[in-house]
């Protein structure tokens, strides 16, 4: 049986995500009690379900920490879970709760609120509502695979899901995402390479509207010693720790590249570090700023 366990910030998508499962076949629940997971399993096992996704979040806070031992506890039983965590900045959540005007689960908790205070003290009671549920959701997003939805769109999220699902469970999966520091750093990375100092193909007219998937983009670039350089540096890293991190019992590891406008230098990089592992690693790539175009 394949189980897919959705946690992450409220606000950050999980409807998208658990929709995303649905259209591909998962049986879907949402908002299952932590309480209830390990019978709940158990009982789909006994119906041979194959495909399984669950949703959990911070309106469960109080049992949210028998998670983590639930999990390990399905590890020694042989029953594998694929936990997926998505989160986005706190400016990103502020916002999307201002625009659709729906109160964060935790926002009644606080002490002292009141319907009637000032925008400022609303919007500082919804910062720290955010903040303690990064706080109680720490040790989920340690075991997960981390998404950053801070500035995708719903149809990108499906699509990472989604892509997220053809790698195997059993091994490191490596997935390489190129973007733009103008638009902020993906805090979903784990290990991030900034290349704004590589020549920029941005100042050629004739490359300006392509992208680094180009061939004439791919040509200008490999013919600077600092770009091929930066290429051998990044891998010599990434392949020296991989092992490691495997032993570690990694599922998955983010590596983020950066440039300018996330169109030219992060997209060679992120194509030609891919094809560089793909031969003895699973690969995954993502493009932030092509793919929303």
């Amino acid at each position: 049986m394949e189980i897919i366990l959705i946690t992450g910030m409220s606000g950050s998508g999980k409807s998208v995500a658990l929709r995303a499962l649905e259209d591909a076949g998962y049986y879907c629940v949402d908002n299952l009690p932590p309480e209830l997971l390990l019978s709940f399993i158990e009982l789909e096992q006994q119906n041979h379900a194959e495909r399984v996704a669950i949703a959990m979040d911070v309106r469960s806070a109080t049992s949210l920490p028998l998670v983590p031992a639930q999990l390990r506890e399905l590890n020694n039983r042989g029953v594998q879970v694929r936990p997926l965590f998505l989160d986005a900045t706190t400016e990103t959540l502020v916002r999307r709760f201002s625009e659709t005007r729906r109160r964060h689960p935790l926002s009644s908790n606080r002490p002292g609120a009141r319907g009637g205070e000032a925008a400022h003290d609303q919007q500082r009671a919804l910062v720290d509502a955010i903040e303690l549920e990064r706080e109680l959701l720490a040790d989920l997003r340690e075991q997960a695979h981390v998404i950053d939805t801070s500035v995708i769109r719903s149809s990108q999220l499906q699509v990472h899901v989604k892509s997220l699902l053809s790698a195997p469970m059993s091994q490191l999966t490596l997935v390489f995402e190129s973007f733009a520091f103008k638009r902020g750093v993906p805090v979903d990375a784990d290990y991030v390479f900034d290349v704004r100092m590589l020549p920029n193909p941005h100042y050629d007219p004739a490359l300006r509207d392509l992208t680094g998937r180009d061939e004439a983009v791919v040509a200008f670039l490999k013919q600077h010693a600092d770009v091929e350089l930066m290429f051998s540096q990044i891998h010599r890293f990434i392949d020296h720790w991989l092992a490691p991190l495997a032993r570690d019992h990694r599922s998955y590891v983010t590596v983020a590249i950066g440039c300018t406008g996330g169109q030219h230098r992060s997209v060679y990089l992120v194509e030609r570090l891919a094809a560089a592992f793909s031969d003895r690693w699973v690969t995954l790539k993502r493009h932030r700023e092509l793919d929303a175009v």
